[in-house]
């Protein structure tokens, strides 16, 4: 199969799905009144996406009813008094299906669970005709990805993944503006993508607190350690190389326009002790990528040792270089000496002047011949001065309102967590894998 026709096949792959929905479906609600919406998952990423919303201000018409957790005298207790204090009446439910019993004025709901509980929860949710925010990645297995999508599908509700880049104005003015429209970085022949994580202890817990082993069980969970460490755990996570790359991984699908065709990768768990942490703590990917234009090579590493470089999407072309993070105070373009001029999209406002030309460093010793001059850095003129999340979420709002299309919905989001997922099966695998459009159609 040629570069084109895989092209065209991963394309269709990506809207293989023909039900009552279209891939970026719109809800179509009345607008004009409040959205009553359940939070499911009141840890850490909940309070993020809960503050996120609140943030949104009074007037956003976003009204929390529900708020749902296993983790009754801790999370729940703790997001609820949050909750009241921001002026939300919020009844408290341990179980899901209870809450979905219960409350029937429901709108939507946001899911921050562990990865293993997305599937169901996102069903049960979208079965009760509930649209639905859910956190990365959708799913832990292939399958269940594929069911979240279908199920919204056939009951005509909105799924919204949590891959809030596809909303960030940084990154939709590079990939639209910058990269589509002007062509800065000419051919694309490159990307290079790491998230690096700093060695950290696992999460401890105070005993007052500890659930007993009925109630772990009952929930899934074999030991207090797995439930507070349950992403290093298979079953349970989906290991570092999913949870955190699945965000990169899918910009860089989006970015080029596609999955890629194949997959190399290697790693391990190098670091810390395999019994409590079941997914590697290292891994290093090579995919190759068929674009119109040629073959691109993307280089991506998770590394959970050592924090330094942080996270970030390098996109390198014939004609300059795209560094990209959700960090404001990271990233930027460099223009390739040889390539034509940029002046124009500055005076357009798509770039920020540049500074001064770099020159080789001054030495008394020969400069060899393959050294070049560094590029001068352009700025990204966009910013984002509200929490990360808090686009993709007005995204999500606004479209059940009826006023937009989703930015990231199941359909949009299903390959890029199908190719993270295939990233960490090559690991496993220690081999290279040849995909299909088959591979990513739901």
């Amino acid at each position: 199969m040629n570069r084109r026709s895989f092209l065209r096949s991963t394309a269709a792959a990506g809207t293989g799905l023909v039900l009552s929905s279209s891939v970026n479906p719109v809800a179509g609600n009345d607008s004009s009144g409040d959205i009553r919406v359940a939070l499911i998952g009141a840890g850490t990423q909940g309070e993020v996406l809960l503050n996120a919303c609140v943030k949104m201000g009074a007037d956003s018409g976003i009204r929390f009813a529900a708020v749902c957790d296993v983790w009754e005298d801790l999370n729940l207790k703790r997001v609820a008094g949050l909750l009241s204090r921001y002026g939300h009446e919020a009844r408290s439910y341990v179980d899901c299906r209870e809450m979905l019993d219960r409350e029937k004025d429901l709108h939507a709901v946001l899911i921050a669970t562990p990865d293993f509980c997305h599937t169901e929860q996102a069903v049960a949710c979208l079965d009760a005709g509930l649209h639905v925010y859910c956190e990365t990645p959708m799913s832990n297995t292939i399958d269940g990805a594929r069911r979240m999508v279908q199920a919204a599908c056939e009951r005509g509700r909105l799924l919204q993944i949590g891959q809030q880049r596809r909303s960030n104005p940084r990154y939709l003015h590079c990939r639209t503006q910058l990269l589509e429209m002007a062509g800065l970085l000419g051919r694309l022949t490159a990307v290079n993508g790491q998230w690096h994580h700093p060695a950290r202890a696992d999460r401890g817990w105070s005993k007052r607190w500890a659930l007993d082993e009925a109630t772990l069980s009952r929930h899934g969970y074999a030991s207090m350690h797995q439930f507070k460490n349950w992403m290093w755990y298979k079953g349970l996570g989906s290991g570092p190389v999913v949870d955190l790359g699945v965000h990169q991984i899918d910009v860089i699908n989006w970015f080029l326009g596609g999955p890629p065709k194949t997959i190399t990768a290697r790693g391990g768990t190098y670091y810390y002790e395999a019994k409590t942490h079941e997914w590697p703590d290292t891994a290093m990917a090579i995919l190759e990528y068929e674009t119109d234009k040629g073959v691109v090579a993307v280089s991506y590493e998770v590394l959970c040792t050592n924090g330094y470089g942080g996270h970030a999407e390098i996109f390198m072309g014939d004609q300059g270089t795209l560094e990209l993070s959700e960090s404001a105070s990271r990233g930027g373009l460099y223009r390739d000496p040889e390539a034509p001029d940029w002046r124009k999209w500055v005076r357009l406002g798509l770039l920020s002047e540049p500074d001064s030309e770099a020159k080789p460093q001054a030495s008394s010793a020969n400069i060899d011949v393959q050294e070049t001059t560094p590029p001068a850095r352009y700025e990204i003129p966009i910013a984002l001065d509200v929490p990360y999340h808090q686009p993709h979420l007005a995204n999500f709002f606004e479209a059940i309102r009826g006023r937009t299309r989703l930015n990231c919905s199941g359909e949009a989001a299903y390959s890029g967590n199908v190719t993270a997922l295939k990233i960490a099966e090559a690991v496993e695998k220690k081999q290279t894998l040849e995909l299909s459009p088959d591979t990513f159609r739901v």
